[in-house]
């Protein structure tokens, strides 16, 4: 991919969805944190409405830890691997109370030390609650940039992520991210991404193959 397709690509994402932001509901560090980690392999429309009630009963990494675990997998038991949750939230607030003075830290080294915080995790913390350029590479932001050619089909998260760091300005990599989310939530999906109404039509490998596969069936179906 040239310079000149890579800045197309972003400016058209740009303007289908210039108020791209971070959907998990939080006021905080500590709540974005919990709220990510929460997400994993659940929606952000499920987390919003179990944090809703969470984060008024608990407001510091005391609050978790005052009640038994078994209290807590039953105030996220709607979402997805609750239990294995739980636990994530114990260990991370009993460790940020030990080593952090009870605060999230701002550093991407230290925020990975954390249960339950991988690389994905990080990168949103960083740049959501601390404004450090950086890309976070979920399910959507994997799709789209392979589909688009970001990145190669067998390429890994990681590669996917250097693959974008380089191919977008550092100053763009926070919002950039949050785009690529939309697109891919709301335009660009697993099933069913919207190719013939797509404005990138013309650089999509994805969408050209699919496009012309439905041209393919019509025609046999015109035939019959």
């Amino acid at each position: 991919m040239n310079a000149a397709t890579a800045r197309h690509i972003l400016d058209t994402i740009g303007t289908m969805f210039p108020d791209a932001h971070c959907e998990l509901n939080h006021d905080n560090a500590f709540e974005l944190t919990i709220a990510v980690l929460l997400s994993a392999q659940c929606s952000d429309q499920m987390v919003n409405k179990v944090t809703a009630d969470l984060f008024q009963k608990y407001k510091t990494p005391e609050d978790y830890l005052a009640v038994p675990i078994e209290e807590l997998e039953q105030d996220i038991r709607r979402i997805g691997l609750y239990r294995n949750k739980a636990k994530h939230i114990h260990n991370l607030c009993r460790l940020l109370i030990d080593q952090y003075g009870g605060e999230i830290p701002s550093e991407h080294d230290e925020l990975v030390k954390l249960p339950g915080v991988g690389r994905k995790t990080a990168n949103v913390v960083v740049s959501t609650a601390f404004n450090v350029p950086a890309i976070a590479v979920d399910t959507h932001v994997e799709r789209v940039s392979k589909r688009l050619g970001f990145a190669g089909w067998d390429d890994s998260v990681l590669e996917v992520e250097k693959k974008l760091m380089k191919r977008v300005p550092r100053d763009e990599w926070s919002l950039t991210h949050h785009r690529l989310i939309f697109f891919g939530r709301y335009h660009c999906k697993a099933q069913n991404p919207q190719c013939q109404v797509c404005p990138l039509l013309d650089v999509c490998r994805e969408g050209k193959k699919r496009m012309k596969t439905s041209l393919i069936r019509k025609d046999k179906e015109r035939r019959a």
